[in-house]
């Protein structure tokens, strides 16, 4: 999985991205071979800047695992602990409100079914 970092070829895009960068910032005079050598000096920095980059998007990317491994373990002790106290008030309400309306739906029947019977 590690892989030697001398062994490392930059990627083809990165070459033709260093040469244009070096051929715009050619001087006259110059030699093919100083060109060469400046495009080789803007590869590196190239391939420095992207091994920065991924390393700080390793950074982030471990911060935010690490930070929702935090959160779930919160919720999930929190999880265990009685529910009912986190519940709205309006919530515990309503299966008395249901109760009482059923009791009473159920006693009016009973009056109108002895009214309908006598």
């Amino acid at each position: 999985m590690a892989k030697s970092k001398k062994n490392q070829n930059p990627s083809q895009e990165t070459v033709t991205e260093a040469m244009q960068i070096a051929r715009a910032t050619q001087r006259p005079g110059q030699t093919k071979e100083q060109t060469k050598l400046i495009a080789m000096g803007i590869q590196k920095g190239i391939d420095q800047y992207k091994k920065q980059h991924k390393a700080k998007l390793r950074d982030i990317d471990k911060r935010r695992k690490k930070e929702q491994r935090s959160k779930q373990t919160d919720t999930e002790t929190t999880g265990q602990v009685d529910n009912s106290d986190t519940l709205p008030p309006s919530t515990n309400k309503l299966p008395w409100v249901l109760l009482a309306l059923s009791w009473l739906l159920f006693a009016s029947y009973l009056v109108t079914a002895q009214f309908y019977t006598a």
